[in-house]
């Protein structure tokens, strides 16, 4: 209820000023020239007006008709649509008109997370020769304007044109990860996609989760409580507040200060401020997905960052209301993220590994557990001088393996080999594994290469501990679809890690679909 209160008690704040009246037609910021409608669902289209003022919205045929309320917000919904890359115009009617041109049916999905997200194509591998080929006129992006707020917002502070893809525009494309995963989608489906990219640089997931999405988790609860009690502040500074601006105001004084406390330093950082800013204004434009790349911010995580993402998925779907949002069922959309990449230098003197990202990325695997999810691995594209690596390319197709796999129908293998089971047999470990695809192979990756089968090649990055749990580098070998692991000065072995460092340079266990392991580990310790 306070959560509530603050909302409304800072959307008075907004109304009140005589900049933000609403006395002719708009529509939300997301509305604009070139975008792309989502096919094949209800489509809101929404905006201000004054308060009693009668709106009617064609598109296609379509004639949809509504009344502003009592805040001037009036909102309709078209019938669901088929894909068309036929250039149409929308209308809306009311006092006056706006015509919203060029725009396209298909899917729309949201490119979010922080700055590996935001990665432009002209800093990837091969980016002259990408660029040049970048004309796909059906492949359409809007990028949101960076920022947070206390409260969440009706509409987008600022945002870049929809912009259509091609040799003059991608330099400014959403996101390198973006562009590889639609065009990857553009070859296999053949209809418009638009991207939304909702990222900022350098942020943690806590800013993205709406409060809906703590309450969600019980395991956040120390979280939830505290955005609670910002939120309280917030309201009894904004009561305090608001009389003293109404009384400027009938007599047509200045405003007395905005309460300071709502703006304070780190604005972006803090739990739910760029949701507030960047995710909510864009809710209800229906979409496709989600694509996520984020997990830096939180690089020191462990199994916190899984319940963390529960309640970013979990409180988006509620509010998008699109399909059972707590279930996952139905038409949820889908979420599907990065694994964060290797990174700097492991030590190669300690095989049980577990140094910073290691436990994060065990998060992210765990997070497949969430309905409707799937995870792109990327621990042999990083690099070791640089958080952002340039080879985006293979980020972007293996998101688009799950899509293509679970939103589209194509078989295609979508996942490289993740650990499911082990068992000990005498002085070894037999490790079995899901989405082996063709089989198990060690392979080799350079550049934007496919992986391909390295002759006579050993597996690294197995270690294996005794039963007294201390740590050796291992022998590996691929058995069918199994690996057995030993070492000579382990009799009883009792855990396998693979993988699990900061950085596993060179790791090299892929299926021959040549994509690669995940890290894991079988013990708990």
């Amino acid at each position: 209820m306070i959560y509530r209160l603050a909302q409304f008690a800072f959307a008075l704040f907004i109304c009140s000023c005589p900049l933000s009246a609403c006395a002719a037609e708009r529509l939300a910021a997301i509305f604009a020239d070139n975008m792309v409608l989502q096919r094949d669902s209800p489509v809101p289209v929404w905006g201000w007006a004054e308060k009693g003022q009668n709106i009617t919205v064609s598109f296609g045929g379509q004639e949809k008709s509504t009344t502003a309320g009592e805040a001037g917000r009036w909102m309709v919904k078209l019938d669901p649509m088929p894909a068309d890359k036929t250039p149409r115009e929308l209308t809306v009617r009311g006092a006056s008109s706006l015509v919203v041109r060029n725009v396209l049916v298909g899917d729309v999905w949201i490119c979010a997370g922080q700055s590996n997200m935001s990665w432009f194509l002209q800093d990837t591998l091969n980016a002259k020769a990408e660029m040049a080929a970048a004309n796909y006129p059906t492949l359409r992006f809007l990028k949101v304007g960076q920022g947070g707020n206390p409260v969440p917002l009706d509409d987008l502070a600022s945002r870049a044109p929809w912009a259509v893809c091609s040799p003059v525009t991608d330099r400014m494309f959403i996101s390198a990860v973006g562009f590889y995963f639609a065009r990857e989608l553009l070859k296999e489906i053949d209809v418009p996609i638009g991207l939304l990219g909702i990222n900022y640089g350098g942020t943690c997931i806590e800013t993205w989760i709406p409060l809906e999405g703590f309450r969600s988790v019980p395991e956040l609860k120390e979280l939830c409580q505290s955005v609670d009690s910002r939120y309280h502040d917030y309201f009894l500074q904004m009561k305090g507040w608001l009389p003293r601006a109404e009384a400027s105001l009938s007599s047509q004084q200045k405003l007395p200060d905005f309460p300071a406390s709502l703006w304070v330093s780190g604005d972006f950082q803090q739990p739910t401020k760029c949701f507030n800013a960047m995710v909510n204004p864009c809710i209800p434009y229906s979409i496709r997905g989600v694509i996520w790349y984020q997990g830096e911010g939180n690089g020191g995580e462990g199994e916190t960052y899984f319940h963390k993402m529960r309640a970013l998925t979990m409180g988006w779907r509620q509010l998008w209301n699109q399909g059972q949002p707590l279930t996952g069922e139905g038409r949820d959309f889908p979420f599907y993220s990065v694994q964060l990449a290797n990174f700097q230098k492991s030590d190669p003197n300690k095989p049980e590994g577990g140094d910073t990202w290691t436990r994060l990325r065990e998060a992210q695997q765990q997070s497949l557990s969430i309905p409707n999810t799937g995870m792109a691995v990327a621990i042999d594209i990083g690099e070791a001088e640089s958080i952002h690596p340039q080879n985006k390319q293979d980020v972007g197709k293996r998101l688009a393996l799950w899509a293509l796999a679970k939103d589209y129908g194509k078989q295609v293998v979508y996942s490289g080999p993740l650990y499911k089971g082990y068992k000990v047999e005498g002085n070894r470990i037999r490790l079995e594994f899901d989405h082996v695809g063709g089989g198990l192979i060690v392979g080799e990756k350079k550049g934007i290469g496919p992986a391909t089968v390295l002759p006579d090649g050993k597996l690294k990055w197995f270690a294996i501990a005794d039963k007294d749990r201390k740590w050796y580098w291992a022998d590996a070998v691929i058995d069918g679809n199994t690996i057995l692991v030993s070492h000579p000065q382990v009799p009883v072995p009792s855990a396998v890690r693979y993988a699990f460092a900061f950085n596993p340079e060179g790791a090299n266990l892929y299926n021959k679909e040549g994509l690669p392991a995940s890290p894991f580990r079988t013990d708990n310790w």
